[in-house]
């Protein structure tokens, strides 16, 4: 973890949990949290802290928890740290059946990393066009900010996609595309949800 972050006030050692002390199952003795960074820097079953001069090379630090960069047009393996922004359609479910023509309420959550998720954004046809959603939580650092979008259901049965896009206080935009240099970590591209708009008294065949 770099210095700058780890000196920061939201930075903690915790020992307790609602009050009693941590078990050996939750991390006894302490836990390091690191809010706004990926789950690697919050340390369980912690019993020491250094200080080092380069960034410690460690199995989990460098094969797992690790993506790829570049280093004078060279590949570098790098430890995950700070979260990306990104959104995430909680409801409907995938493939969840609606009615037609009915006011159905879209709900989700956005969150960023050392910054705030501002703007929110459905699509409800596979991401050719764009309504803003609303915010159901004032924003803060390092906090999930729930949202709901209330669409008005197609008339036509079929198969529709649904799609959230967010956008962050520093202009940042929610990618299309997850960046495989990340391999299976940090999924913050757009999510697809796929729904089927149906008549119950005349399904589609």
């Amino acid at each position: 973890m770099p210095r700058e972050k780890a000196v920061q006030p939201e930075v903690l050692i915790a020992y307790q949990m609602n009050g009693r002390n941590l078990s050996r199952g939750h991390e006894y003795p302490v836990r390091a949290i690191v809010p706004g960074h990926n789950g690697i820097a919050s340390v369980k079953w912690l019993t020491r802290i250094q200080a080092v001069r380069e960034p410690f090379q460690g199995y989990w630090q460098t094969s797992d928890y690790g993506y790829w960069d570049s280093l004078d047009g060279k590949p570098v393996r790098r430890a995950l740290a700070e979260m990306k922004l990104k959104s995430a359609i909680a409801r409907p479910r995938f493939y969840e059946t609606l009615l037609p023509n009915q006011t159905y309420t879209v709900f989700g959550a956005a969150w960023a990393g050392e910054t705030e998720a501002t703007e929110i954004a459905v699509s409800t046809d596979g991401g050719q066009t764009w309504a803003e959603a609303h915010f159901l939580d004032p924003a803060r650092r390092h906090a999930w900010r729930r949202w709901k979008f209330d669409w008005l259901t197609p008339k036509k049965p079929g198969r529709y996609t649904l799609l959230s896009r967010a956008k962050d206080a520093n202009g940042t935009v929610q990618p299309d595309k997850h960046d495989w240099n990340y391999g299976s970590y940090v999924i913050t591209h757009l999510l697809p949800i796929e729904v089927l708009v149906e008549d119950p008294v005349c399904p589609e065949r």
